[in-house]
């Protein structure tokens, strides 16, 4: 059963590691097999129940619009363009107006889903309530494809995240999280990253976790984009 949600997708950023693509249009453009990124995370997330998606953009936010321009008809979009970055959690703050709901969807516009990620989003939504403020949807490393660190982002314990260290299992953060909105009050600043606001929820002993089940495909760089092309041939 699909609860009906709201979701921002992160569009603004550069892409600098993918500069041979990102140089004439923004990472959320590029395609995996003919299919943009920005499309695919429309079309997972409507799939799975979303009601509205805010997109923030700012590196190359024309072709972004003009993009989503030509299909939003069929979609509740709307666009949050930021004429300065804002960072991750600073351009969530700055688009808090065009949410109605108190708990949303943040994801990074640069995963390629899939149909196996379904269920993994679908109970994370399910299963979130608002006193959690904030639950990130984390992958193992057997698991990521295009993610190539050594070392963790997360732990988890009975659904409670820490910061890894030496001797934890490695587990990176997937790009996607459930958050109360009014977590990010708790921040005066106008440009602030989501790693400000997991901390701050680290440091109350206040920051939950769900592990994925399926496997991820993170466009990174050029070596993920490969591994989700070759994933759907």
């Amino acid at each position: 059963m699909f609860k009906p949600f709201s979701a921002m997708i992160l569009a603004a950023g550069y892409g600098k590691r993918m500069l041979s693509l990102t140089r004439k249009i923004p990472k959320p453009l590029v395609k995996v097999n003919s299919i943009p990124l920005l499309k695919n995370s429309i079309d997972f997330l409507y799939k799975i129940g979303c009601k509205k998606i805010v997109i923030n953009t700012h590196y190359k936010h024309n072709l972004i619009f003009e993009f989503i321009q030509e299909f939003s008809i069929n979609y509740n979009i709307k666009i949050s363009y930021e004429k300065n970055i804002l960072d991750t959690a600073g351009g969530v703050k700055n688009a808090m107006r065009l949410f109605d709901d108190e708990n949303i969807i943040v994801t990074n516009g640069d995963v390629f889903w899939k149909k196996e990620n379904e269920t993994d989003v679908v109970n994370l939504i399910n299963n979130f309530i608002s006193k959690e403020e904030c639950r990130l949807l984390l992958v193992e490393k057997e698991k990521a494809y295009g993610l190539i660190n050594k070392v963790g982002d997360f732990s988890l314990n009975n659904n409670l995240v820490k910061r890894w260290k030496v001797g934890d299992r490695v587990l990176y953060y997937s790009g996607l999280q459930m958050i109360s909105l009014n977590i990010l009050n708790n921040f005066s600043l106008r440009k602030f990253s989501f790693n400000d606001v997991w901390d701050f929820q680290i440091k109350k002993n206040a920051l939950y976790g769900k592990l994925m089940l399926s496997s991820l495909y993170h466009i990174g760089d050029e070596n993920g984009l490969k591994a989700a092309i070759n994933s759907n041939t």
